[in-house]
């Protein structure tokens, strides 16, 4: 079994800052000037509660959090949590070169251990991180994308502009980009769509030391991914709650109430 997690909380949060006409409380504005998007305040707790909680209930008891050097705020909210259901360790990205980059910013803290990456705006469904954990491979889930319109909070134009996951056997052949509309249909309402969950070896980091930054000039973990020899597909029917912009935040409240956490 995987019992370490890594997530990728770096993020700049442009969208949080300028998207949406939500008007935020005091400590939701200021996390969203400070691009802080897993600092989010839920209800009476921080995105990231959800999320490490999640992790514990899913079997992990090793959370790295990927951060900038200034994210000292990480470390202060995590130190009063104190958490005792995993343990929660710090990598620092000096700077923002994309998600391969902030992967690779974890290696010294991951070793020789495999691990589960995610999102640290999105809260995945423990059932499919479970799956992940079980994985003696690189493995990718697949959400549905049918359950991803129906069970999350992502609009369905936001999600048809997704990565769409080909396998063949259940082994990874190809994850196309930002899929025009014949793709789209194409592929169907059930096609897979990836949503940045992976299960790694820590052959990835080496991976992501070969590849070469994207026309968007950062280092991609799709990229770092395509030189692994072979990557397993998952496939999954479940939501994901995503907080990428200031109108996600009273939605992701709402389905979050009620919601326990435990660290």
């Amino acid at each position: 079994m995987i019992t370490t997690a890594v997530v990728l909380a770096r993020g700049l949060g442009t969208r949080m800052r300028t998207e949406g006409e939500k008007d935020l409380t005091p400590q939701q504005a200021a996390a969203a000037a400070s691009g802080h998007k897993a600092l989010m305040p839920i209800g009476e707790h921080r995105l990231i509660d959800y999320s490490l909680s999640a992790l514990a209930d899913a079997g992990i008891r090793r959370a790295v959090l990927v951060v900038a050097p200034e994210h000292e705020e990480f470390r202060e909210h995590i130190a009063q949590l104190r958490p005792s259901r995993l343990e929660v360790q710090f990598a620092v990205q000096a700077e923002p070169r994309g998600t391969a980059d902030a992967v690779a910013s974890a290696a010294e803290a991951v070793g020789d251990a495999p691990f589960v990456m995610v999102n640290g705006d999105n809260l995945y469904p423990g059932e499919g991180i479970g799956r992940l954990l079980r994985e003696e491979r690189n493995a990718l889930l697949g959400f549905e994308r049918s359950a991803l319109l129906s069970e999350s909070n992502i609009a369905a134009d936001r999600i048809a502009a997704f990565a769409l996951i080909e396998q063949a056997d259940g082994r990874l052949e190809r994850i196309v980009e930002k899929p025009d509309a014949a793709t789209l249909a194409a592929a169907g309402p059930d096609a897979l769509v990836s949503m940045n969950c992976f299960a790694f070896t820590p052959e990835i980091f080496a991976a992501c030391a070969r590849i070469e930054p994207s026309p968007r000039g950062e280092l991609e973990i799709v990229d770092a991914v395509r030189e692994l020899d072979e990557v397993r597909v998952i496939p999954f029917a479940g939501g994901v709650l995503d907080l990428s912009r200031r109108d996600d935040i009273d939605e992701v409240e709402r389905r979050l109430a009620g919601v326990e956490v435990a660290l």
